[in-house]
């Protein structure tokens, strides 16, 4: 890297943290979207249950009875609008990060000369 100018090693180090913010971001997407995954599955299966079948709620290390079921139900739909929310939040950041990695990438490879295909080792 001797070679390289001071400001393309700034780059090169741009690059590489942009990298490791959109992964962080991509992990953060996920673990929302299996949340909110759950949180449909289970207030699908609330509405399948008869009103006479007992339902638990679980507070840490506890399942306690839930005799309120529409008040059970209203903190579910806030849960998952909630995650809905954080979830198209993190798709938005990830996709201006993505557009700013793609442009950094661009300015380094003109700057050192290669192609896109050369420069991701394809």
């Amino acid at each position: 890297m001797k070679d390289i100018s001071p400001q393309l090693q700034n780059q090169i180090a741009q690059y590489q943290q942009l990298q490791n913010q959109l992964q962080v971001l991509a992990s953060q997407r996920m673990q929302l979207e299996a949340k909110l995954r759950e949180v449909e599955g289970t207030l699908e299966e609330l509405n399948k249950l008869s009103g006479e079948t007992p339902i638990y709620k679980s507070i840490g290390m506890l399942l306690v009875r839930q005799d309120d079921r529409e008040g059970l139900k209203k903190e579910l739909e806030e849960h998952k609008e909630t995650l809905t929310i954080r979830v198209k939040s993190l798709q938005k950041q990830e996709k201006a990060l993505s557009q700013r990695y793609e442009d950094l990438a661009t300015k380094i490879q003109a700057a050192l000369g290669t192609s896109p295909a050369a420069a991701e080792g394809n």
